[in-house]
């Protein structure tokens, strides 16, 4: 009797592994973008792989998982649009904070933006979305750190926290437009060192911006919704 009542609250295996894998996801082990290997899962959870795949089949249909033919499941990217939000903000007033730094910037700043970037541009044999980002954000802080307007500056670092919570890195999702960023960013650091007008430096570091997010849109419109993937399942079979 005691076994029975046991068995009837025990959690179910499928539910097991939906809670450690949605627990990573919230807790940020598993970023957008990484890949969720169904046999490695159950593997850790001792169980086979039907129940995991049960469990990642309820996460897909809570949009938190997406599922590609020839990728396999991922975590999704969360919040779209408030990415979007942000990113169009952050493309006014770094561009701005940009723009009104380039004249307090010296050869050192330059010299040190050149080799971040130089540093992105060799990570991108073994590519490594979460460190890109990272020297992505050390690279555009040499450029936009000395703006003297510090409401300015405020709503750039505002931004950049924003995105932090968002995501871990949107270049998992659209690897290709990291080659394009970092041609983009030798282009902006030329403008700055050329003493070019400042509208012409604020409108590339902001068009600069909004390439990535235009990649992101592109990326989305090419994604079928789970609904969509539900029915592609059913064709198939």
């Amino acid at each position: 009797m005691a076994d029975a009542a046991l068995n009837a609250v025990a959690p179910s295996k499928s539910q097991l592994a939906y809670e450690f894998v949605r627990a990573r996801i919230e807790d940020g082990r598993y970023v957008s973008g990484y890949r969720l290997v169904l046999g490695a899962i159950a593997g850790e959870l001792g169980i086979s792989v039907v129940p995991v795949r049960e469990a990642i089949r309820r996460l897909e249909a809570e949009g938190l998982v997406t599922f590609e033919k020839n990728v396999g499941a991922q975590v999704a990217f969360l919040h779209p649009t408030e990415y979007t939000y942000t990113m169009e903000t952050l493309a006014l007033v770094e561009g701005a904070a940009t723009q009104m730094s380039a004249p307090r910037l010296t050869a050192d700043h330059l010299r040190r933006a050149r080799q971040v970037n130089d540093a992105m541009i060799a990570s991108l044999g073994g590519f490594d979305p979460h460190r890109f980002t990272q020297l992505n954000q050390e690279f555009h802080s040499v450029l936009y750190e000395e703006c003297p307007n510090p409401h300015i500056l405020d709503l750039v670092h505002r931004g950049w926290n924003r995105l932090a919570v968002l995501r871990d890195s949107v270049f998992s999702f659209v690897p290709g437009r990291a080659r394009e960023s970092v041609a983009e960013h030798e282009h902006i650091v030329a403008l700055i060192e050329s003493g070019a007008e400042p509208l012409e430096i604020e409108l590339a570091a902001r068009r600069h911006r909004l390439a990535t997010l235009d990649a992101f849109r592109a990326y989305q419109r090419g994604h079928a919704s789970p609904d969509e993937h539900d029915e592609h399942d059913e064709h198939d079979h």
